[in-house]
């Protein structure tokens, strides 16, 4: 597989004390081998079916879930699917797939490279995080009788290492605040640049919203939480929060909606019937109303869509780092099939909708489309995953 690469003229940064993603490695991963993704602000991952668009997403979004204390088997359901299609078994009958990406932040370019093995038992079998030229942290395999890896981590002191187990269901770079006391200074730079990747990887938003389930109310047993769910399914309830929260990010929804749907758009409304479940309408004045059931399966994503990038953590169901200060995160939202479904009115609108909040640092998109034909008026950087 070949990466193709476009990027727009580099822009300056809204925020860069912010830790970001630059780089997606997917060094046998699924059908990737030796696929290295630059990862921007607004990244579009294209290429024909088949390519691995949705795989690198996959790769991407278990990153962020190990980074937030999931364990391997949560996180890797179908451990085999991962593993290259004709990656040969060893004398032992091991298989498996590795993955990593590069974090830049603070603590400057930091890199991790993962190693899991998926045949016979699923566990990790090294782990290396990077800074430079400097190993910071390094785990093996020693003994595979043993459902631990020997972990070793940059101490600079009296004793310029640390070893110590680690489970091997676990990302160890997740583990680290727990482990190193920070009482050298190799030690506090482990505990940044470890910080540094879980910042940055750990709020993801996988969003692929279903129109089949967004049309009907959401039942009063589901409302509550107020959270955007990945699907989507709550959207109704969402807006009816939205709407009451923030009046100028609800005029920039009905800006957005009036720009990508059929019709007039006077307003976005939501309301709680006496049963308790929030129903949600399009507006169109003059006393007509269109339930969202009513509406196309293009509009709908694309409503929805506009509605996920308009908002952020506090909306959206996600995981951040409560003992970060939200000026110094990103939200990265993982978009399956972004354009699909939408016309290209739709797709350049939401693409222009996009770049301008990307822009502002607090928000960045990876997405795979079908057609970035649109991508270059929206300033994103174009991935083209050329079988």
């Amino acid at each position: 597989m070949t990466v193709h690469s476009r990027k727009p003229a580099a822009q300056p940064s809204a925020a860069q004390d912010r830790p970001q993603v630059t780089q997606l490695r997917l060094s046998a991963f699924a059908g990737h081998r030796a696929a290295v993704l630059p990862l921007g602000p607004m990244t579009l991952l294209t290429g024909p079916s088949g390519s691995g668009k949705t795989s690198a997403l996959g790769a991407y979004e278990a990153l962020a879930r190990l980074c937030a204390g999931a364990e391997l088997p949560d996180v890797f359901t179908d451990p085999v699917a991962c593993v290259p299609e004709r990656a040969r078994a060893d004398g032992q009958r091991r298989r498996g797939f590795r993955i990593g990406c590069t974090v830049d932040g603070p603590a400057g370019s930091v890199r991790l490279d993962l190693a899991v093995q998926a045949e016979p038992e699923l566990r990790v079998v090294g782990e290396r995080l990077t800074c430079g030229d400097l190993v910071l942290l390094e785990t093996a395999l020693r003994d595979p009788g043993r459902r631990v890896v020997q972990a070793a981590w940059h101490t600079a002191g009296a004793t310029p290492v640390t070893r110590a187990p680690m489970p091997d269901d676990r990302l160890g770079t997740a583990l680290v605040p727990l482990r190193v006391a920070g009482k050298t200074d190799g030690q506090r730079l482990v505990l940044a640049a470890a910080e540094q990747v879980v910042v940055a990887l750990r709020s993801a938003y996988v969003c692929d919203p279903r129109p089949s389930r967004m049309r009907a109310p959401v039942p009063a047993g589901l409302v509550g939480s107020g959270r955007l769910l990945g699907g989507c399914d709550n959207l109704a309830e969402v807006l009816w929060r939205t709407r009451a929260e923030c009046a100028v990010r609800h005029a920039m929804l009905v800006s957005a909606v009036r720009s990508g749907c059929a019709g007039p758009v006077a307003d976005v409304v939501a309301e709680e019937v006496e049963d308790g479940a929030v129903h949600a309408y399009i507006d169109r004045g003059g006393g007509v109303r269109t339930p969202l059931g009513r509406l196309g399966d293009g509009e709908l994503r694309y409503l929805a869509l506009a509605l996920v990038l308009l908002t952020g953590s506090g909306v959206l169901a996600v995981d951040p780092v409560a003992e970060v200060p939200q000026a110094y995160q990103s939200l990265t939202i993982l978009a399956d099939g972004l354009d699909r479904r939408l016309d290209a009115r739709q797709a350049r609108t939401l693409g222009e909708l996009a770049a301008r909040t990307c822009g502002r640092g607090h928000i960045r998109l990876v997405g795979a489309v079908g057609d970035a034909s649109w991508a270059a008026d929206a300033g994103a950087s174009v991935v083209d995953l050329e079988p």
